[in-house]
This record gives C-alpha cells, structure tokens and sequence, in this order.
C-alpha cells in the first residue's frame, strides 16, 4: 500500500481508478473503509450499481472527460456518466447528493480499500427513504 497517502486533517486515503479499458482515470479521498450503497431504484437494480459518496472537492478527474457520456432520465438530477468506449460507470452524479460522486468501489484500483460495509438503500421509494436518513450529508462517505 505504497500508493495510500493519508490526508492529515481527517484519515482520508488517496484512491485512484477508472473504467474498464483505462480511457477514463480518477483521484478520490476517502476512507481506507468504505460504506457502500446497495441501492433498489430502477437504474441501480440494472446496472448492478453499487456505490459510495465522495464530495466533488475529493473528487479529481484525471484524464477522459472527452471519453465520457451522459444519461439521465425523470428529475435529471442524477448523471450517469459512462465511459463511451467500454461502458464502465466508474462514477455518477448521484441524486441525493448533486455536489458529490457516486464511486463504484469495483472501479478502485486494488490496494487502497481495506473493508467495504454494504448499506441498503431503498431507491425505489427514494423521497421517504432520504428524509428518512437526514438528507445527503448522511450519505457521504466520511
């Protein structure tokens, strides 16, 4: 774990990744243990979609926003980016937090997270669910 930088201030880990076929690469602080979104909505049940939150100031992109598309759909709030070469969502903009990023921990580079807990998330009745939690800063992964 050569790589693993510690941020000073708050225990937070330099983490790195990116899609499948390495067009799209990121740098994210976060925690060396993460909370994982095990989400139920329609678009996350399809892809599988499995994510925690950074905010956008510990998110860096570091190389293919030209390699990126977009899709969004009802409120248009949430966007999934993708990469357009090998369809990998490394991350999105999720809904509930519009000022983050939702990181795919299987799109981390090996090394940098130790643990991951699996949270359930109850997409499909979305509103209730996030008052419920206290709104978006209970989300972040801290």
């Amino acid at each position: 774990m050569s790589d693993t930088q510690p941020d000073e201030e708050s225990n937070l880990v330099k983490h790195t990744g990116g899609c499948h076929c390495g067009a799209v690469r990121f740098e994210i602080l976060a925690p060396a243990i993460v909370n994982v979104w095990d989400c139920n909505c329609s678009i996350c049940v399809k892809k599988q979609n499995i994510h925690f939150i950074v905010p956008n100031s510990r998110f860096k992109l570091l190389q293919g926003e030209d390699n990126l598309t977009c899709y969004t759909f009802n409120t248009h709030k949430a966007k999934h980016t993708f990469c357009k070469i090998c369809g990998v969502q490394s991350f999105y903009t999720p809904r509930s937090n519009p000022d983050g990023k939702g990181i795919n921990p299987y799109c981390v580079d090996k090394g940098t997270i130790q643990k991951t807990i699996v949270q359930v998330f109850d997409g499909s009745n979305w509103e209730h669910e996030f008052k419920a939690r206290g709104g978006s800063d209970s989300l972040l992964s801290k």
